[in-house]
């Protein structure tokens, strides 16, 4: 008599929800400091974030389970999965109304720092979250991509990274793929800004091929960046114009964890062009990947990223790991703190990245000037 075998479950189901412990830091700080009164305490969210977090990934390891295809279905269409990424949204918004509370009560010069971190840290990985939200057809969960976002000020990402990093990832032309050769410093100062233009040609071309003007509630860019201006304007109000630097200054720390993120994903990886001139297609070998447990539970599985991008529309919990990617030699949350040493970063990675293309540098996506020294 045959034995079935027994049906597939997801054994990081109950983990999931640990995503949502990004948000919750901050009250941890808050408590501990009103029980110890020390500045230490607004610490803990960059200590854990960036310090914890990579010490746990090194100990527990890579997971490399995928789900099997007849488990998807099932697995796209429960709710469970989805709430948790909703959750989030609530939480980010109630620890940064937390922040500014602590902010205008004139932490010392220590607190303070610790506290922009804190706050930078939460809202940018929310907009992960958004990441998440903004592929999906739901017309709530495209609306709360834009709620996640208002916090950095970064709504043309919604448009920027569904519409142009997709169709342009890993080419010369995209301001979000970097180059090999090319320090995360150089990078953001590309990418910002590139990013920021490309959106707007995007979404005013949107507009002009319907002969219509992009000036419209309807522009996604221009809704996306009023609720950053409403959230603004009411938290001024409700705790005066002297939290608004710290606003402004949480959102730049926001936005930059979304591109050293950025930075490291494609670093040197490039689509080839076809016989007749057009880039190849997007496939598992032009993302870099990561299987480490722990950076994808809270990431909701950003790191197995070139899934992603040959399937944008599956959600995190059904996301598959490839054999042929290239793999990073840590989770995002270490590769991170490289990306803020250069040296460090390209010791670790350029040799990966010219192993990738069996030594051949012509087939990366490089720095044209840093070519010949790589």
């Amino acid at each position: 008599m045959e034995i079935a075998a027994p049906a597939w479950r997801d054994t990081k189901r109950p983990l999931w929800p640990l995503a949502l412990v990004v948000p919750a830091l901050p009250f941890v700080s808050l408590l501990c400091a009103v029980l110890t009164g020390g500045a230490w305490a607004w610490w803990l969210t960059p200590v854990v974030i960036l310090g914890l977090i990579p010490a746990i990934d090194l100990i527990l390891g890579d997971d490399r389970g995928n789900p099997p295809e007849d488990a998807v279905p099932a697995l796209q269409a429960s709710r469970y999965y989805r709430w948790i990424t909703y959750l989030y949204v609530p939480a980010q918004y109630a620890a940064l109304v937390a922040a500014c509370a602590v902010w205008t009560a004139g932490p010392g010069p220590v607190a303070a720092a610790g506290l922009v971190l804190t706050a930078g840290l939460v809202n940018g990985i929310a907009i992960n979250t958004a990441h998440e939200l903004g592929h999906k057809r739901e017309s709530v969960e495209r609306w709360l991509s834009k709620i996640a976002l208002a916090p950095t000020g970064y709504g043309h990402f919604f448009v920027e990274h569904n519409r142009g990093h997709h169709v342009r990832v890993a080419t010369p032309e995209d301001p979000a793929s970097s180059r090999l050769g090319e320090s995360y410093y150089r990078f953001w100062a590309r990418t910002v800004p590139g990013s920021l233009r490309s959106a707007w040609r995007l979404e005013t071309s949107r507009f002009r091929i319907r002969s219509r003007s992009p000036w419209t509630y309807r522009n996604d860019i221009l809704n996306a960046w009023a609720m950053t201006a409403v959230l603004f304007a009411a938290l001024t109000a409700v705790f005066g114009p002297r939290v608004l630097p710290f606003l402004l200054v949480q959102a730049v720390v926001g936005f930059s964890l979304l591109e050293v993120v950025n930075y490291l994903e494609h670093y040197g990886l490039r689509r080839q062009r076809t016989p007749a001139g057009r880039y190849e297609k997007v496939d598992p070998r032009h993302s870099w990947n990561s299987d480490r447990l722990v950076t994808n539970v809270f990431l909701f599985q950003l790191q197995r990223h070139s899934d992603h991008h040959a399937n944008p529309l599956r959600r995190y919990q059904t996301l598959r790991t490839f054999d042929v990617s290239p793999r990073l030699p840590a989770g995002y949350a270490t590769m991170v703190v490289l990306a803020l040493v250069p040296p460090l970063w390209r010791r670790v990675m350029d040799h990966r990245v010219l192993a990738h293309y069996g030594g051949d540098v012509t087939l990366a996506n490089t720095v044209p000037a840093r070519r010949s020294s790589v």
